[in-house]
């Protein structure tokens, strides 16, 4: 064994370190399971290295003298003494036989003792996360500044009924909305141990922390707007979904646009409304069943995630009619294309024939890399057109 391989201090340091940093001599701590001493061995040189590298050997061995290194035991053994060869002790092991003196040795007694500090406050009045502090230590370190704060929260969550309240209302001293939002992720791992089955919906993610824990999530809202005669002395409307449970009186066609303007823009039709998509179309449309009883008609930019919304929605409504998301409308209007910063997978499970060309063809690059023909840059006459088309024939309402 050359010198350059037998072991240093510092590499013994740095693997007591390794167990320190990924919690398991504090967990063993906080457990309260008696240490066991940590005995690591030592590969250092033979009698016939000590031979031909004595002043190497030597050095080696200074470097490990028990005066260097008080908080470790370090035990030895004889090499040589055979066939001439001189008899020499070197060291074998080094050994660390209390907690203290690991403390010690890496530096670490003030985290350790702010971590039992937080620990002993918590056994209190949360056991049960105190249970998981113990378990997960090197997490409770991570947020020792506002540690408090994030059991105090946990607990309230604990022992209020949330269904009616949003995360907003959760009333603890020093903690608002956004302490909430910037600790999710602990609190959701606080919350997971803290709370039974039936308080978590498994099936949402635990950054959705209003979702996951059952407290109110923001409501959806519907952008609508008349594009025909209107019941009421408003020509436009914003109101929540989960209130709008029926069809507006008169109206037996909505168009479902992604941008504003061509939303605002959009020319009058005989009982109908437009609803403005936004990009969450699929998401919107999920709560109106009422679509079911309309000709329904989407219009999105000719594009990868165009189709792709296309796609969601006539999942959900499979009657649904794409408008204006065809390939002579985009061949037509070649001076207005642009391109997508990315592109979307191909999605073509619920489209036409014609519409999965058409996105094929985009996805593949037929025209162009990345080409897109975005809904605001079709010609005015080029939508009136579509409309009157689709005036004389709605389809099946």
């Amino acid at each position: 064994m050359t010198p350059a391989r037998w072991t240093r201090p510092e590499e013994v340091l740095a693997a007591l370190r390794r167990n320190w940093t990924n919690g398991r001599h504090l967990a063993a701590a906080a457990n309260g399971h008696p240490f066991k001493p940590v005995d690591v061995p030592l590969k250092g040189p033979n009698a016939t290295d000590a031979l031909h590298h004595y002043d190497q050997a030597l050095a080696w061995a200074q470097a490990w003298a028990p005066d260097r290194h008080p908080r470790l035991r370090i035990r030895t053994r004889h090499i040589g003494g055979r066939n001439g060869t001189p008899s020499n002790t070197v060291p074998d092991r080094a050994c660390v036989e209390t907690r203290d003196h690991l403390w010690a040795l890496l530096g670490v007694t003030d985290q350790v003792d702010r971590f039992h500090a937080l620990h002993d406050q918590t056994i209190g009045h949360a056991p049960d996360l105190a249970q998981w502090m113990a378990d997960h230590p090197m997490k409770v370190l991570a947020n020792e500044a506002h540690w408090p704060k994030l059991v105090a929260t946990t607990c309230w969550i604990r022992d209020h009924i949330t269904a009616p309240l949003y995360l907003r209302q959760i009333d603890t001293p020093g903690v608002d909305t956004k302490f909430v939002e910037t600790n999710k992720g602990i609190l959701a791992e606080l919350l997971d141990h803290a709370l039974p089955e039936d308080r978590i919906n498994a099936s949402t993610p635990r950054s959705d922390l209003a979702a996951r824990y059952g407290f109110r999530t923001k409501p959806a809202y519907i952008r609508l707007r008349y594009l025909g005669d209107r019941p009421l002395p408003f020509g436009e409307l914003t109101v929540r979904a989960e209130e709008l449970t029926a069809r507006p009186p008169g109206v037996l066609t909505v168009f479902v646009l992604e941008n504003e303007i061509t939303y605002l823009c959009l020319p009058p039709v005989p009982a109908a409304i437009a609803i403005l998509g936004s990009g969450y179309a699929a998401a919107l449309l999920r709560h109106l069943p009422w679509l079911n009883d309309v000709n329904l008609h989407y219009w999105g930019d000719i594009d990868t995630h165009g189709f792709a919304i296309l796609n969601q929605v006539r999942a959900l409504l499979p009657h649904t009619r794409s408008l204006l998301m065809d390939r002579s409308t985009f061949l037509a209007h070649e001076p207005h294309w642009s391109t997508e910063k990315t592109q979307a997978p191909g999605q073509s499970a619920h489209l036409t024939l014609e519409e999965a060309r058409l996105a094929h063809d985009l996805g593949n690059h037929t025209y162009g890399p990345n080409l897109r023909l975005e809904q605001e840059r079709i010609r005015i006459s080029a939508v009136r057109n579509a409309l009157d088309v689709l005036t004389q024939d709605p389809g099946p309402a």
